[in-house]
């Protein structure tokens, strides 16, 4: 039972990485895009392909955290006191970058508009930072088992972690820019097509260099997951990689049918990979799925409120998103 509900949680967090990735990524080109005039047509398609979606993606954050809570409240316990802080950032940033989304499209002053953009792309790039740094945290062995809390700075200020928050923003820039670039071409928008698609050429080949210097950096710091990188879960690597490279390959030749699907297969093979690297343990070498889990009342009900809320809700988020690529819903006119 206790395995079969750590892969439910995997699923939540995979899902959160790409959806929730994507849209953090679409942030970053907002934040890079230039100045008012310069990156408006950019904005406006960022704010069409995110607005109808952006919200929704947060169903798998909270689902997975719950899912930890109840299942494994030790290492529940032990990840919320030892990294607080980045945990804090990223909340703070969620809403603020909610909330700024919002007043951006009702203020009618440039100044304003200017100043709320920048509060959404900032904490667009923020966000997935802090997120990927506490998942390579835990990833390192930072964080102490039996619900005792870990250095609050150090545990969150390693080579590892850094690692983690540098990938998960490429990364999510990566994700945006191809969800970018299919929403342009699917409106006809042949000039913000070849901006994004440059774009996305950019981002992956960024991506490949910082997974270059990660396997260094896992090697030296991280030797249990990269020891299970390389063996048990290298053939989810390999499938990553060529899931990637064949993203890639399709955004150049300007073949805009399957790159989107094939980059979250890329993504969501990689982080599947990163779970099967660290099996058996919730935290690496210390706590291992059983040992943590809840007694099995407790993770019988978890498991039967899981399906019932799936049978509710993932209908629902399935229709938003086909509305959605199909231009039928009140956002896109």
């Amino acid at each position: 039972m206790s395995s079969l509900i750590a892969i439910v949680l995997m699923i939540g967090i995979v899902a959160y990485a790409m959806l929730g990735g994507a849209d953090f990524g679409a942030g970053f080109w907002d934040l890079v895009a230039g100045g008012t005039r310069k990156g408006a047509r950019p904005r406006e398609l960022i704010d069409r392909s995110i607005g109808p979606v952006w919200e929704a993606n947060h169903v798998w954050l909270i689902f997975s955290f719950v899912v930890l809570w109840t299942a494994f409240p030790q290492v529940y316990a032990s990840i919320t006191l030892t990294l607080f802080v980045p945990l804090s950032i990223a909340a703070f940033g969620i809403v603020l970058r909610g909330s700024s989304f919002a007043f951006r499209k009702a203020v009618l002053r440039t100044r304003d508009q200017r100043t709320f953009g920048a509060m959404f792309a900032a904490s667009s790039v923020l966000v997935p930072y802090c997120l990927g740094a506490v998942i390579g945290s835990i990833a390192s062995g930072h964080v102490p088992p039996g619900g005792r809390a870990g250095d609050p700075f150090a545990s969150w200020m390693n080579p590892v972690s850094i690692l983690g928050g540098v990938l998960a923003v490429i990364v999510a820039a990566y994700l945006a820019a191809v969800n970018l670039i299919c929403d342009a071409h699917r409106l006809g928008d042949d000039e913000m097509t070849e901006y994004f698609r440059k774009r996305a050429i950019g981002a992956a080949i960024v991506a490949g260099i910082a997974f270059t210097a990660g396997i260094f950096v896992l090697r030296e710091y991280a030797t249990y997951l990269f020891d299970g990188l390389t063996s048990r879960a290298l053939p989810l690597m390999i499938l990553s990689g060529l899931c990637g490279v064949a993203s890639l390959v399709l955004i150049i030749r300007r073949d805009n049918r399957f790159p989107q699907w094939l980059s979250y297969a890329a993504v969501g093979a990689a982080m599947v990979a990163f779970g099967v690297a660290q099996t058996p343990y919730l935290l690496p070498e210390s706590v291992t799925v059983s040992e943590a889990a809840a007694p099995s009342g407790t993770l019988g009900a978890l498991l039967i409120a899981t399906i019932a809320a799936g049978l509710l809700v993932l209908p629902s988020l399935g229709l938003l998103y086909v509305l959605d690529r199909r231009n039928l819903l009140p956002e896109e006119g």
